[in-house]
């Protein structure tokens, strides 16, 4: 349930177009509601996730079967709008598509969606950049959820510091965002580079490219939580939703009910039926 249903339903119930009980029923599966496969529980969907946090809960399909993903699907579609599954794979979404034809899959990215509105918000703007092209997929996770959760993504891919022309050149770019998510693996340098740059806050992506003493990642998070550039924060190796949620707060921080008059103007809105920018999309 968005809050806008919420706020809706208790202005019909004070004019009386909604009674009491009809009101109750249609909150009585909230806060959450059970999932099963058979006979066994499988997941406690929250519905009151976007109520409290601005975006539904998402569902982590990695670890999950085909089919406890698909009856999780099926029940956060039937109370709302929007699903967004990630480290999902081609099975997941072939499951999903049985009962939703609209669902899409970013291979890349490796995320389902369902995205039933008909705009969403294009708030702000989120700069993403990546040191390098190994890092587009963790870079992709974060750019397609932000996008989601109803935020304008410039993309800035491949300006490590091995070139670090390439980043200088796009430093107006990086001078325009509300909030800066940096993805890198190897030694990890980029989100120190571009914090010396600008003054808004830059979320580090530690990822896990990298030869062996790359060490999965670990090298990169502990260049990124030692970094001496002031204004970062680090979330875990190849965590591109952690980011995109984070970046999302604080770049809506302007705009926190949605798509309203904010510093910058009136939000942009997105065609929410459409691909987000870049990624290519696999229709069911």
């Amino acid at each position: 349930m968005r809050p806008e249903d919420l706020r809706r339903l208790l202005e019909d119930v004070a004019s009386g177009a909604t009674s009491a009980g009809e009101a109750a029923g249609r909150l009585a599966q909230l806060p959450y509601a059970d999932v099963t496969v058979g006979d066994i529980g499988v997941a406690r969907i929250d519905h009151h996730r976007e109520i409290r946090c601005g975006f539904p809960e998402t569902v982590f399909c990695e670890g999950k079967s085909p089919e406890q993903v698909r009856a999780i699907a099926r029940e956060v579609l039937d109370k709302g709008d929007v699903l967004l599954g990630t480290r999902a794979s081609a099975k997941h979404f072939q499951t999903v598509a049985q009962i939703a034809l609209d669902a899409r899959y970013f291979e890349e990215s490796r995320i389902l969606l369902v995205d039933r509105r008909e705009v969403r918000p294009s708030i702000g703007n989120i700069v993403i950049a990546t040191g390098g092209t190994a890092d587009y997929s963790v870079a992709e996770e974060a750019a397609v959820s932000a996008e989601v959760m109803g935020n304008h993504v410039t993309r800035l891919y491949d300006v490590g510091v091995a070139g670090i022309h390439r980043l200088l050149a796009n430093a107006e770019t990086l001078r325009e965002a509300r909030v800066i998510i940096a993805v890198a693996g190897m030694e990890g340098a980029l989100p120190s580079i571009v914090a010396g740059l600008v003054s808004v806050p830059v979320i580090a992506v530690p990822t896990s490219v990298g030869y062996g003493a790359n060490l999965g990642g670990i090298a990169a998070l502990l260049t990124m939580l030692n970094s001496c550039a002031p204004g970062i924060g680090v979330v875990n190796i190849d965590n591109g939703f952690g980011a995109a949620t984070l970046a999302s707060r604080i770049n809506q921080t302007l705009s926190p009910t949605g798509p309203t008059q904010g510093e910058d103007g009136p939000a942009a809105t997105h065609d929410a039926n459409a691909a987000p920018a870049n990624e290519p999309d696999s229709q069911a």
